[in-house]
């Protein structure tokens, strides 16, 4: 008995996530988590970037150490995948606890493989960090609750959302808040001390983040929060009173974000703020009908299995609090769909620990006896749901598969074609949505330059800059580049159009201009940066 316990929760997790991984692949959902592991390798920055600032605090450190002893070895994808099969692992013991007394082993063991496929299989296949320490700290706190009086269970619970806060803070206190429901329901009131020393964790974890933090970072993490406002969730109407803002919005819009004299904190104070009436009148219904059809498209298994934990509930009376507490679920997904925006990296996981909260509800109280129609209508039910999800999924495979594809074989031309050149970029990180975790991908010997992006705000792209042209000054250095030889210049034509307007604005002692260089497309997809070669027009 003890044998097969052992099996379910712990060698089943790593199975499914295998077998996920060797028979549908894994594929990086955004462009974010390669760029993370290009600072990392210092293949984006002068040399391995050890603090980042934002997230993986501490973590960032060893993994920069890593790459430098092995740097073959994918040890972002080992890391995180490894807390994923934690997240997993927790996730499972809990379903164990709640049923392996109510249910016979096989039947067990089959459910927790229906659960992974339809509710966990979407983690592991279209991975992004953002999921893992939303699950970790999740789980790590229903798993605390559930066993609130064994000291080590707590420890381990304790421990998993300090590592899911080193990898995201405010990923972390999200997990934490959508299992509060479930930690209740699972512990009682010793599950409220877990609670309390959870949160404490992550708030003394980050005050004290607060008050170390270098002026530099502060900058990077309050200029970070204000162009996701803009560019990400739409909260801010635009209005620029002179040039100067003008080509600051215009480079925000860009994602050239690295000329901290042009895009800083005064830009968004002067020139983008938040509107309620216009955010009302122009944003919050559309964000809102994306969020409901993202909800329905997606997690149709999910809301499913909602609808039938709620057509239990309703037969007990007395269940106002429950009641209560799915108005708050559901205010919150709204919410954050409305307000910021709900991508399956953060949808999934909330769905995940919303349903996973009412199973502890419901299986914590007095089994309600289904009649054997109720049974057959609902494996009826799982099979119909296995059967749409698994097309849903295959024809998304299909997708990513044709994404990841395309997008190394445009990454091997570029390093053909750079030939050890400096590689001075914008919109490259295009190509980086739908790799592999497990690969490491270089384009180049030498760091690349990249003009856009999020990580244009991390203090070491000025530091390459500097290696490379003897400024940090952004026009200076683009028009000391501008003269180099060996520099290979991958643009998309509307980040060119830009950058010769941006620098006749910024520049006076050259027109510089960018086109096109004929016979080297490298990619038809007209998202991806093509070759670029730059005219120099002394000014007269």
């Amino acid at each position: 008995m003890k044998s097969s316990r052992l099996f379910r929760v712990l060698v089943l997790p790593g199975l499914l996530l295998l077998a996920t991984g060797l028979g549908l692949g894994c594929y990086y959902e955004t462009n974010d988590d390669l760029a993370i592991t290009q600072l990392l390798c210092g293949a984006s920055a002068a040399a391995p970037v050890t603090d980042l600032h934002l997230y993986f605090h501490g973590l960032a450190r060893v993994l920069a150490t890593l790459y430098q002893v092995a740097p073959m070895w994918p040890w972002y994808g080992l890391l995180l995948y490894g807390l994923l099969y934690v997240a997993t692992v927790s996730a499972f013991t809990i379903l164990d606890k709640l049923l392996h007394e109510r249910v016979p082993a096989a039947g067990l063991n089959l459910g927790l493989v229906v659960f992974f496929t339809l509710t966990w299989l979407e983690h592991s296949l279209w991975f992004n960090y953002v999921r893992v320490p939303i699950l970790l700290s999740g789980m790590g706190l229903l798993l605390a609750a559930q066993h609130a009086r064994r000291k080590q269970v707590v420890g381990l619970g304790l421990l998993m959302a300090a590592l899911a806060w080193a990898v995201r803070p405010s990923a972390a206190a999200l997990g934490l808040l959508a299992a509060a429901p479930g930690a209740w329901w699972l512990g009682g009131k010793p599950a409220l001390r877990v609670l309390a020393a959870a949160s404490a964790t992550i708030v003394l974890a980050s005050l004290g983040l607060l008050l170390t933090s270098s002026p530099e970072a502060a900058a990077y993490r309050t200029l970070d929060v204000l162009k996701s406002n803009r560019n990400d969730y739409q909260l801010y109407r635009t209005a620029p009173h002179t040039a100067v803002d003008s080509l600051g919005l215009q480079a925000v819009d860009h994602w050239l974000l690295g000329d901290s004299v042009l895009v800083n904190d005064a830009l968004f104070q002067r020139a983008a703020q938040f509107d309620v009436g216009y955010f009302l009148q122009r944003e919050a219904f559309g964000k809102l009908c994306t969020t409901l059809s993202l909800l329905t498209r997606d997690y149709f298994p999910l809301l499913l299995g909602q609808l039938a934990l709620f057509w239990l509930v309703r037969r007990r009376p007395g269940q106002r609090l429950f009641w209560l507490v799915q108005l708050a679920y559901g205010l919150l997904v709204l919410g954050l769909g409305v307000w910021l925006k709900l991508p399956p990296r953060l949808g999934l996981p909330l769905m995940n620990l919303w349903l996973l909260s009412n199973l502890a509800y419901v299986l914590t109280t007095p089994f309600l006896k289904v009649p054997p129609y109720g049974w057959r209508m609902l494996g009826l039910g799982v099979v119909l749901l296995l059967a749409l999800y698994s097309y849903k999924t295959l024809h998304r495979v299909q997708i990513l598969r044709r994404e990841q594809a395309a997008h190394e074989a445009y990454l091997g031309e570029v390093q053909r074609f750079a030939a050890g050149r400096l590689i001075v970029t914008a919109n490259l990180e295009v190509a980086y949505k739908s790799l592999s975790p497990f690969k490491v991908y270089n384009v180049s010997r030498r760091p690349t330059l990249s003009l856009t992006g999020w990580p244009t705000l991390d203090p070491s792209n000025a530091v390459l800059r500097q290696q490379l042209t003897g400024t940090r000054d952004l026009p200076l250095a683009l028009q000391c580049l501008a003269s180099q030889p060996d520099v290979v210049w991958l643009l998309t034509p509307p980040m060119a159009r830009f950058l010769t307007s941006y620098l006749a604005a910024t520049t006076s002692a050259a027109n510089l201009s960018w086109r096109l260089q004929v016979g080297e497309p490298l990619s038809a997809d007209t998202l991806l940066p093509r070759p670029y070669q730059i005219d120099v027009e002394p000014m007269k």
